[in-house]
């Protein structure tokens, strides 16, 4: 689900669909599109897990303040997907702590 209509910004430009790929699963999103709005159309809730009780975390402010959104992208861990656009073929990986790994 995506927002068709917004009462002060207008209809949002979307940009081509593309194909990304979510723990090594292909799915498909608008490119420009934040990664975070791609994966939550997809039904994707959880981004990250804590490191010290292994808590599940997704998209909180939406703005990039906070580190509730933040994903393995590309290899690079920490990204913040609600302000990171989304491009053809990217890699985005479910966060164990600081890595993309699950904690043993």
């Amino acid at each position: 689900m995506r927002i068709s209509q917004h009462p002060i910004l207008g209809e949002p430009e979307k940009g081509r669909l593309v194909t990304f790929f979510y723990d090594g699963m292909p799915l498909q999103g608008y490119e420009g599109e934040p990664i975070a709005v791609a994966l939550k159309a997809a039904g994707v809730m959880v981004h990250r897990h804590t490191k010290k009780y292994d808590r599940p975390r997704g998209v909180f402010c939406a703005i990039g303040r906070c580190t509730d959104c933040v994903m393995v992208v590309n290899g690079k861990p920490n990204v913040r997907t609600c302000v990171t656009p989304l491009e053809e073929g990217m890699t985005v990986q479910t966060q164990y702590g600081v890595s993309a790994k699950p904690q043993e």
